[in-house]
């Protein structure tokens, strides 16, 4: 069961994540960025890139 509440919360994470990237690229589109939002731009897809990587990491080596 508290495997199931993590990858919940993963899930979730994942979900608030891509819905911010996509707002911050509205934004983009309108006016640039400020010097915050920049970061949180960069920070966004660099997490996802190693939750990708991590996870198919953990896929390998159970394999």
């Amino acid at each position: 069961m508290l495997e199931s509440i993590n990858q919940l919360g993963v899930l979730l994470f994942l979900l608030c994540g891509f819905a911010f990237y996509l707002h911050l690229r509205r934004i983009k589109k309108k006016r640039g960025f400020t010097f915050y939002e920049r970061i949180m731009y960069v920070t966004v897809q660099l997490a996802y890139l190693l939750w990708a990587g991590s996870y198919l990491l953990i896929m390998i080596s159970e394999a």
